[in-house]
């Protein structure tokens, strides 16, 4: 065989291998159970594919980072690196409880790295760190980030004499990842797309005129800014109480809000030699929002004796279902405005859209003190969050500051 063969084969070969490490995909979904009511996919052969081209067009980053002697990588770590990483919640269950099923290729492996990883085992090969749980079932292991949706999983997915068997192509279409929300036979599916500084949610590919609206929305400088007509009032408070949007006979709803640190004076007792009872005060900075809440009603007194029938309103015409206190709550022939005293704000000007803009600020991070440095890293990393609706499309966007470097190289 001559050189010139070799070269072609070799190149061939190399092609094929690329082919299959980077590109080629099972789109069998088998790790979700029936009753899933929101699925989030990442292609993770998508992502590496990101991820190399963005390593390569940074030549900084080409020596990497040096490992610890404690530190593993998820390679070595016994599982098996699926082409779609298949994360759900189940029907019925908190708004925080997301579950995802993994394969092990070598159970025993990842005990250790969970050990490494400072997993604490509570027993019957569930392990908790933080708020991430996690329960190893033979060769496959179940992460959540509760414990109480165990059992139902293990039933519907290993148990199950038939299993539900979906396919990557009803959820996702060539981008990074993507969230759908599952009823019945209906799927309604928002793609997820990693941009150099910014990820984006939509259920639309062809959404500038949301995206064009951006820059006026953020001419402010509030922590919190919302509109939302009825619909969006519905959709949202659905997670918390269904029945809350019609109920209150709200229209619209606008809210502005910033961020402020306040002295909280905390008082105890304690005993002195005579055993008499000696006040002793501690002050103590704490971050508190100032807020005002405009709220459109059909019917302002139904609104009123809706919110009195929740024992949300006091004897000081103060609105309880805010934990941030003191404010006032009043009503008028268009609707209810609640707004905090401590220092009174304005709304921001009137858009006539749907939106929520929520503005880094770093007063939130002294809050953050049960999350990871990671996770603090992350959070602080973001300079916006901005969420657009118009009609039947709806988009998302989590823009991050400005960096020398890709998120996928930053996260």
């Amino acid at each position: 065989m001559n050189k010139k063969k070799v070269i072609a084969s070799l190149i061939l070969l190399l092609a094929i291998t690329a082919y299959f490490v980077l590109f080629y995909k099972d789109k069998k979904l088998r790790l979700i159970p029936k009753n899933a009511d929101a699925v989030v996919l990442i292609d993770v052969k998508n992502l590496t594919r990101q991820y190399i081209f963005s390593l390569i067009t940074h030549p900084s980053q080409w020596g990497g980072k040096t490992k610890g002697k404690n530190s593993a990588s998820l390679n070595e770590s016994g599982i098996i690196i699926p082409d779609f990483l298949q994360v759900f919640h189940l029907q019925g269950t908190g708004i925080s409880e997301w579950y995802s099923v993994i394969e092990l290729k070598d159970p025993q492996k990842f005990i250790v790295f969970l050990k490494q990883q400072q997993f604490v085992g509570k027993g019957e090969n569930i392990f908790q760190k933080d708020h991430v749980f996690i329960s190893i079932e033979g060769e496959n292991c179940i992460v959540g980030t509760s414990d109480s949706g165990f059992g139902v999983i293990n039933k519907q997915i290993f148990q199950a004499s038939q299993k539900n068997i979906l396919n990557a192509g009803q959820f996702i279409q060539n981008t990074a990842g993507s969230i759908s929300f599952l009823s019945g036979q209906k799927i309604q599916n928002f793609s997820i797309e990693l941009k150099d500084d910014e990820i984006e949610i939509k259920n639309n590919s062809n959404l500038q005129a949301l995206n064009t609206i951006d820059s006026k929305i953020r001419k402010g400088n509030q922590f919190l800014e919302l509109e939302l007509d009825k619909e969006n009032i519905r959709n949202f408070t659905r997670f918390f109480n269904k029945n809350i949007a019609d109920s209150s006979q709200s229209i619209s709803l606008k809210v502005t809000s910033n961020l402020e640190q306040v002295n909280d004076t905390i008082i105890s007792y304690e005993y002195d030699d005579n055993f008499n009872e000696v006040e002793k005060k501690s002050v103590q900075k704490i971050t508190q929002p100032n807020y005002i809440i405009d709220i459109k009603s059909d019917d302002p007194n139904k609104t009123w004796e809706y919110f009195q029938s929740k024992k949300w309103i006091n004897d000081q015409n103060q609105f309880t279902a805010i934990p941030f206190l003191p404010n006032e709550i009043s009503h008028s022939n268009n609707g209810i405005v609640i707004k905090s005293t401590r220092k009174p704000i304005s709304l921001s000007p009137q858009l006539k859209e749907n939106y929520i803009l929520i503005r880094n600020n770093t007063l939130l991070y002294s809050s953050l003190k049960t999350l990871s440095n990671t996770e603090k890293k992350i959070i602080s990393d973001i300079d916006y969050v901005l969420y657009r609706n118009k009609s039947k499309d709806y988009w998302m966007k989590i823009k991050a500051k400005n960096g020398e470097l890709p998120l996928i190289l930053r996260w």
